[in-house]
């Protein structure tokens, strides 16, 4: 139940509100000074506040920007009359929710509160899904609650602790590279050197360069000594993405090191020894590559100590509103939008995409979306053309329904593939619980 304030020095307007408020399941108290309230809300935050501009003690504006000292997250509504519209535009400026005129229209009043209370669901939804992945450090990057993916978190929790060698398979786009951070965060290594090399695209000499460093005078140039990334991560884990692209020669010296555990600089002849644990990565099939002669068959049984496969995002599509929700918080932050949501249109296009580029792609898709919306939900129109195809492939029965009519059919399809697990069904529509609650109301769905 969510904390209201009500703070007018007109009793009538805080007993209508007050009352009003109460019968939304609102707990509601009620004050006609600035300092009587304010000395609440040192003792008790409040989540709402319907603030009047003119108080006989205190002005509005300083009020507003004391609640918003106490409490950053509260939300502030002003109550102001006709000839105040400039004191209220302020206000919004400098933090508040909303505004309304007096005398108030208590319909008026209770959409608003509706919508606050949405916007704070969708909040507080978002810091319970950081907590949540808070409780394993290493795995808080990587996005998910689909039994897959908590196969995975267990697969890596697992392997984590063992100073094994790992070969992470998967997908362009399915998160490799989280997967090899987030063990080598669990493990015992992890206040040592995470250090990653992609070997696509390079020649056998920068590979030799870049791996295993070089002696001053070893080739023209060579001006200085140079560690190279093996010796540096000594003591942590060395990442070796695309791993099915390293020519066949430095497969050799990479077999060497792993069997040995000791480098030669290139121009050198003093044997190093090096502490590391070898996580590589491909998105090809090895075994095949092995059968091929492109991949040496005695260094994929050195790598392939534990084998990870990550899923494709299409067979874990229960992660895809957690993922849009966790996108949309980054990119809101990242261009200074206040986007906190998506409409239901948009999320089922999302819902029903194939996503060949796997999560990579998805990040993308809301990358832009939130770059182009101009409101504070996501719509159907800021996603790709292509994907806008999508939104009449998905839809049932003869002619085109009306868009209160396609949500509507939607909601109920989603509640029904859940079980009518309204919890879940929440989480797929990305909206909040009492918003679903509303519109099952309004759709007479017991």
């Amino acid at each position: 139940m969510l904390r209201v304030a009500i703070v007018d020095d007109e009793e009538i307007v805080c007993k209508r509100l007050s009352l009003v408020l109460g019968r939304e399941d609102f707990e509601v108290e009620a004050f006609i000074m600035a300092r009587s309230f304010l000395e609440r809300a040192v003792q008790q935050p409040f989540d709402i506040v319907f603030l009047d501009m003119r108080l006989p003690d205190q002005n509005g504006l300083e009020v507003l920007s004391r609640i918003k000292s106490l409490h950053q997250q509260t939300e502030v509504i002003i109550v102001t009359g006709h000839g105040c519209m400039e004191t209220a535009i302020e206000a919004i400026r400098n933090g508040a929710y909303h505004y309304i005129t007096k005398p108030v229209n208590l319909t008026e009043i209770r959409l608003l509160a509706k919508q606050v209370q949405d916007k704070i669901s969708m909040r507080l939804e978002n810091i319970r899904l950081r907590e949540t992945l808070k409780g394993d450090s290493g795995l808080t990057s990587i996005i998910g609650n689909s039994p897959a993916i908590q196969k995975l978190f267990t697969l890596i929790r697992k392997v984590a602790p063992v100073d094994c060698n790992v070969l992470i398979q998967g997908g362009s786009g399915t998160g490799k590279a989280l997967v090899a951070r987030a063990i080598h965060q669990l493990s015992p290594k992890r206040d040592f050197p995470f250090v990653a090399f992609n070997c696509g695209g390079f020649s056998d000499e920068l590979i030799n360069s870049e791996l295993f460093g070089h002696e001053r005078g070893a080739f023209t140039g060579a001006t200085a000594t140079k560690i190279g990334l093996l010796e540096a991560a000594s003591g942590g884990t060395v990442f070796l993405d695309e791993i099915g692209e390293m020519p066949l020669a430095m497969q050799v010296k990479l077999l060497h090191v792993i069997q040995e555990r000791q480098i030669r600089r290139v121009g050198g002849t003093t044997p190093i020894d090096l502490d590391i644990r070898v996580i590589a990565a491909t998105n090809k099939d090895l075994k095949h590559e092995v059968e091929h002669g492109t991949f040496r068959e005695d260094l994929f049984f050195r790598l392939n100590v534990v084998s990870i496969s990550l899923p494709h995002l299409s067979e874990r599509r229960e992660d895809i509103p957690l993922l849009v929700r966790h996108f949309i918080e980054k990119y809101s932050l990242a261009f200074h939008k206040e986007v906190i949501g998506i409409r239901p249109q948009a999320m089922q296009i999302l819902n029903n995409y194939s996503y060949p580029g796997n999560v990579r792609e998805l990040e993308n898709i809301i990358e832009r979306a939130v770059a182009l919306t101009e409101g504070e939900e996501i719509h159907a129109s800021d996603l790709p053309g292509d994907m806008q195809q999508l939104e009449f492939d998905t839809m049932e029965g003869d002619g085109l329904p009306t868009l209160e009519e396609m949500e509507r059919r939607y909601v109920i399809k989603v509640l029904e593939k859940t079980g009518y697990n309204k919890g879940m069904t929440a989480q797929i529509l990305a909206i909040p619980r009492t918003t679903l609650w509303r519109k099952l109301k309004a759709y007479g769905v017991e």
